[in-house]
């Protein structure tokens, strides 16, 4: 099963477990916000907080590109606090998992 059907699963299903075995154990996700990093302790309580929370949605997700070595893709999502954002992601992959992320992402109206 490739990476984003794996990804894409455990997004549909809220099921944050899913997600983090997903991720490599060298992971980091560089924050577009600000720069910071976040290795996969971090990133994994994000994940659980994210779907454990009805008010944080996925929307639209889709893979752009992926091979064995990266994955593109788009996605629109809503966040606890009421704003929504159009998202990409890369991610860098290593072993059938992802080992890094960056993310851009542009604020929406809902």
């Amino acid at each position: 099963m490739s990476v984003f059907k794996q990804w894409s699963t455990g997004i549909d299903n809220r099921d944050a477990d899913a997600l983090i075995a997903c991720l490599h154990d060298e992971y980091i996700f560089v924050r577009h916000q600000t720069g910071t990093q976040m290795n996969k302790a971090e990133m994994s309580e994000m994940l659980r907080g994210f779907m454990a929370s009805e008010n944080v949605v996925v929307h639209t997700q889709r893979c752009l590109y992926e091979n064995d070595s990266v994955l593109v893709e788009h996605s629109t999502m809503d966040f606890a606090d009421g704003s929504s954002e159009a998202i990409i992601g890369f991610h860098e992959l290593r072993d059938g998992q992802i080992v890094r992320t960056e993310t851009g992402a542009t604020p929406i109206a809902k």
